[in-house]
């Protein structure tokens, strides 16, 4: 985490010298109005992590920038002024099919899982040369859910899971943040920045439904989870590649 940032440090400061605001062909360095941008997490590469919304069991929580899964983007409204965006889109399922050596029978366990992330804010830019300072606001949300069903060949052996459904998730965060980012080449960049913000979590009921050994089932709900947070939200920095086009 401190390596991460002290290797954009020492990037930020050999480069800290030249300002020019064009390169040698004429392109400008530095985005202008109605220019989009695309950020890509370099926590990875610079040995770091970071994860902006989880959907473990327990009640879900917010880290916001370097997310994995998540796509950021800018648009800037003005050479001041942008306005921030991250989007998550996500379905999966998934089959197994598995063979009792002793019995010789099937089992087959599939499972489904769903996550929706959004989260839009703006961002202010101080400063003149290649290195500019930045602060802002943002607010993010989440929705998830996630289900494994097993079915078997004969009857299930009696206390064995035929039904997983895990509560919904849902998850909420407003944050500040501030940060620095330095255009090392024409309309490409590196930022660091840090956040603190308010988040909220919750996980609803679930429902399992377990075999009973004669081919019947019985049901059982699952408990409730819920958090609150006021926090950092990305302690040690987070660290995000900017393309602007």
């Amino acid at each position: 985490m401190k390596k991460s940032l002290l290797i954009l440090a020492m990037f930020i400061g050999a480069a800290a010298s030249a300002q020019d605001m064009t390169s040698k062909k004429g392109t400008p360095i530095l985005p202008e109005a109605g220019d989009w941008s695309i950020g890509i997490g370099a926590n990875s590469t610079l040995e770091y992590f970071g994860n902006l919304m989880n959907g473990s069991n327990s009640a879900p929580s917010f880290d916001w920038p370097g997310s994995q899964n998540v796509i950021h983007g800018k648009m800037m409204k003005d050479e001041n002024t942008a306005y921030r965006i991250g989007l998550r889109i996500g379905f999966n399922s998934g089959k197994t099919t598995e063979a009792d050596p002793q019995e010789g029978e099937l089992s087959e366990t599939k499972t489904s899982a769903m996550d929706i992330n959004l989260m839009g804010g703006i961002q202010k830019y101080r400063g003149k040369g290649r290195l500019r300072g930045f602060y802002g606001g943002e607010v993010g949300f989440g929705i998830g859910s996630d289900k494994t069903t097993m079915t078997y060949e004969g009857d299930a052996p009696q206390g064995s899971t035929l039904e997983d459904k895990k509560g919904g998730t849902f998850e909420f965060g407003i944050r500040g943040f501030i940060g620095a980012e330095y255009f090392f080449a024409p309309k490409m960049s590196v930022a660091g920045e840090f956040g603190w913000g308010i988040g909220l979590g919750s996980q609803g009921e679930g429902e399992q439904t377990i075999a009973d050994g004669t081919g019947g089932s019985d049901s059982a709900k699952t408990g409730k989870s819920s958090n609150f947070s006021i926090d950092t939200d990305n302690a040690g920095g987070s660290i995000i590649l900017n393309f602007y086009f």
